[in-house]
């Protein structure tokens, strides 16, 4: 209305109508949401958002909620929380990679764990990660290139994802419960048969016998211990009562004293 008063005013009719298309067509190209400040958007069929080395330190908030794409590569991002993309019902491609993130929360992936098809975690400093973490994903999975420490919860989490093939064999144990898998890929060492959850209860068995061993040697060692102060404290008293004048004895002064008198 504002427009149609300017032109009415002020312009010739064609160039009035000219002013409207233009206003109409900008209007219809704005994007629906305002794209992060130290990111990049393009509409192709929904947002590519892409925020690729800008030295972030954190997932951008207030991200479109059409996004398809988010490019959040070579950064500094260290943590990914709960629920940290849970607005972005959209979200087929998630690109994490060449950052420094050591934790993944359970639940990071919540509301966007039916729609997306690719997530990269690679080149990161991830050695665990919570069961839960991928709950329901269905994306291909990179997590070539991170510190793994193999034991059963990385092998649980690991059980139910759908890792990408290309990098696969990159998933290596940096580390492991058991010395001879490490710098294996994790999916050999688990193709191979190695259960390291039965290791696991196993170590955790041996712990508690060992624990239990050493409750039982202090509780045989006090009760040592207490029989022998007795047996001191007892001799001790019968060579006290020893050293006491007999009865017999103290009787006889006694008659020998009386008769004195």
């Amino acid at each position: 209305m504002g427009a149609s008063r300017w032109c009415s005013s002020s312009v010739r009719p064609p160039s009035c109508a000219s002013l409207v298309g233009t206003l109409c067509l900008l209007s219809s190209v704005m994007p629906t949401s305002t794209c992060p400040q130290t990111c990049h958007c393009t509409d192709r069929n929904g947002v590519v958002v892409q925020c690729t080395s800008r030295n972030l330190e954190s997932i951008p908030p207030n991200l479109p909620p059409d996004t398809v794409v988010l490019l959040l590569s070579s950064n500094r991002i260290k943590h990914v929380t709960k629920e940290a993309f849970t607005d972005l019902r959209r979200l087929r491609e998630l690109d994490l990679s060449q950052n420094a993130i050591e934790s993944v929360e359970a639940g990071a992936f919540q509301g966007i764990s039916e729609g997306l098809r690719n997530l990269d975690l690679s080149n990161n400093q991830l050695s665990s990660l919570p069961k839960d973490t991928f709950a329901k994903l269905h994306a291909r999975i990179r997590l070539s290139h991170n510190p793994w420490h193999c034991e059963c919860s990385l092998q649980e989490v690991l059980r139910e994802l759908r890792l990408d093939p290309e990098t696969i064999n990159e998933v290596i144990c940096f580390t492991s419960v058991q010395e001879e898998y490490v710098g294996q890929p994790v999916i050999q060492v688990l193709d191979s048969g190695i259960n390291f959850c039965n290791f696991h209860h196993k170590t955790t068995d041996v712990a508690m016998f060992v624990a239990m061993f050493c409750w039982f040697s202090m509780v045989t060692a006090y009760i040592i211990y207490y029989i022998r102060h007795n047996q001191e404290d007892a001799r001790r008293h019968m060579e006290y009562l020893k050293s006491l004048p007999s009865t017999s004895h103290v009787s006889k002064d006694y008659d020998t004293a009386s008769s004195v008198l």
